[in-house]
């Protein structure tokens, strides 16, 4: 039984440090009045006006976000608004482009102004805006401008929705009338993202609070009956793990029919994108159902319990942090080990998913390179920016971090007997540091030391901020675990890496480390028949199942604008070796550990 953690949580109300907060008056500041518009949605376009407060100033200056909180790369939103224009009293006002995501209007002592704009809205991702003929997602960050006065207001946003759009469902409260909804400050507009169109809306109650699954695109192959469930089973594990429902109601934007996947987190609120088929597929429903654990879990780790750089948010420059593996990588060891102890995955599916993060770390040179903080430091310039050398010189903070919470969880379970683990950690930072503090690397290492009762400073030095090949031994000794014996496949491989480029088959740049592939194939290659035979990325593994390791092929290859045929010998895919398992010679004593680990029965 997780002994329940008492948290007042001061949400936090984040102004952008760029333009600085000024004293508030005793009565509350002007809103910003926003009217969103599709007049032609098959365009991709939506029209946005807004009634802007001035407070009698000769000139205000708007601006826009560059970056989405939860995305750590600098997307310049800027470059989709088009056709700004501003007016008072019906006269048009001088309106100039004052930086590259800024605009300043000559106001003429009027005591509002109407600013409007178009935002072309085109790039299906859980941070962009997507408009057409069925539905529009809406993500602050990528729409609104505000002023650059640092004043915290409110921001009320009404939707002029087409025929056939009947519901619009978001985080930010709702105002009397319908498609009305209204932010207390701008940081709450961005964080709360708008689904609208013919939505199919799933309810159920926790706690006494709503939560839904919204999904748009439903159809009768996507199991929403079932999706609901586990929704409900993973609010339930989460609100046991952290002993309270730190939101009044939470939504799960659901997004079907795009194959892309990916979730972004808000404070009581994410997007997903899925497949239809997914819940079909036991592979793909369980990634739906880790990532959707993981986005929830960032409800409490990200979002309020978070490091000090990430909050409050200045909008037009990156957050440099080292915390991300600490946020982004601890929610991806949660994900799978809640989604566990929900009911949701079995023992072998956990190990599976844990075992493939290990062989991802464990092939990738750049784990010599960058450290789990450096990583995090660099998200900004490599983990969004990848490109043919990234394997070399870079390692997820994803992947590194989940590994790294998964050693440290076993080091506090030997150092206090199994009296304490990671989960006390993660408590313990939540009730100290959540709201409106944030932690320092340092701040959160001591949460860590005082849950385990002595000093992690080897811990931190090796995993966390070095450079070298992470150690598993004590971890797995400690939960009767062992990597199974490697051995060949026995499957045919082209004896290269291979990626999937929008379908095309096409070689992956070797590892620096690598020996020559002997094949003659190089990177970029795009491989387009087998034997004269067409071939496309998801087909390859297939294909190749019709040889043996040993015989050769011929390949139709396309290289810088020109086809070439390669003869090349088929090898055996490599042997794996990062497979965890239980040991057979597992004592009663690991057994029990391992149980109490993973919450399941012995």
């Amino acid at each position: 039984m997780i002994a329940k953690v008492v948290v007042a949580l001061a949400l936090i109300g984040l102004a952008s440090p760029a333009t600085a907060q000024t004293a508030q008056s005793p009565r509350a500041a002007e809103a910003i009045r926003y009217t969103v518009s599709f007049p032609a949605p098959q365009t991709h376009y939506m029209e946005v006006s807004a009634t802007v407060p001035t407070g009698g100033r000769a000139d205000v200056e708007l601006l826009m976000a560059v970056w989405t909180p939860g995305s750590y790369l600098v997307r310049e939103y800027e470059r989709n608004v088009e056709r700004v224009t501003a007016s008072a009293s019906g006269r048009s006002l001088a309106i100039e482009k004052s930086a590259k995501n800024r605009w300043r209007i000559v106001t003429g002592g009027a005591r509002a102004v109407t600013v409007s704009y178009g935002v072309y809205a085109h790039e299906m991702s859980v941070r962009t805006n997507w408009v057409d003929a069925d539905y529009a997602l809406i993500n602050g960050a990528s729409t609104f401008l505000t002023l650059a006065d640092g004043v915290v207001r409110p921001h009320e946003v009404a939707l002029n929705v087409p025929a056939g759009w009947p519901r619009s469902m978001t985080g930010m409260r709702a105002l009397s009338g319908e498609h009305q909804y209204v932010a207390p400050d701008f940081d709450t507009l961005v964080d709360s993202p708008i689904l609208v169109g013919n939505l199919t809306v799933h309810e159920f109650t926790v706690d006494g609070k709503r939560h839904y699954l919204v999904n748009q695109g439903e159809t009768q192959e996507f199991d929403a009956a079932r999706a609901v469930k586990d929704y409900e089973a993973i609010i339930r594990e989460q609100r046991r793990f952290w002993g309270d429902l730190p939101y009044d109601k939470y939504l799960v934007l659901n997004v079907i029919g795009e194959n892309r996947g990916g979730g972004l987190e808000h404070k009581n609120s994410t997007v997903l994108i899925a497949a239809g088929g997914t819940t079909r597929s036991r592979n793909a429903y369980l990634a739906w159902l880790t990532t959707l654990t993981h986005e929830i879990f960032h409800a409490w780790n990200g979002k309020r319990l978070r490091p000090v750089e990430l909050g409050p948010f200045d909008y037009e420059k990156e957050a440099l942090t080292r915390g991300l593996w600490v946020v982004e990588g601890l929610s991806d060891y949660y994900g799978d080990l809640l989604a566990l102890r929900a009911g949701l995955m079995t023992r072998e599916e956990f190990l599976a998913s844990l075992s493939s993060t290990i062989a991802e770390v464990q092939t990738t040179p750049g784990r010599f390179i960058q450290s789990a903080e450096l990583a995090s430091y660099d998200a900004w310039i490599r983990y969004y920016r990848p490109d043919e050398n990234s394997p070399n010189v870079s390692i997820s903070y994803y992947s590194k971090g989940q590994l790294v919470g998964f050693l440290l969880d076993a080091r506090i379970r030997r150092a206090t007997n199994g009296a304490r683990s990671l989960d006390d950690v993660m408590r313990a930072a939540y009730a100290r540091y959540s709201g409106a503090r944030g932690f320092t690397p340092d701040q959160f290492q001591q949460v860590a030391e005082q849950v385990a009762g002595s000093s992690l400073a080897d811990f931190w030095t090796a995993a966390v901020r070095g450079t070298g090949d992470l150690s598993y031994a004590d971890a797995l000794t400690l939960f009767g675990l062992r990597f199974r014996a490697a051995s060949e496949s026995g499957r045919a491989s082209l004896g290269v890496g291979t990626r999937n480029d929008a379908g095309r088959l096409v070689i992956a740049p070797a590892a620096r480390d690598a020996a020559p592939n002997g094949t003659g194939l190089v990177a970029d290659d795009e491989v387009l028949a087998i034997n004269e035979r067409r071939v496309t990325a998801d087909q390859l593994n297939r294909r190749l199942d019709e040889y043996k390791p040993g015989e050769r092929v011929t390949l139709l290859i396309a290289r810088r604008g020109q086809l070439l045929r390669q003869e090349v010998a088929l090898s055996s895919q490599p042997p794996t070796q990062w497979d965890l398992e239980v040991d057979p010679a597992a004592t009663e004593a690991q057994r029990a550990r391992l149980a109490a680990w993973l919450r399941i029965p012995a």
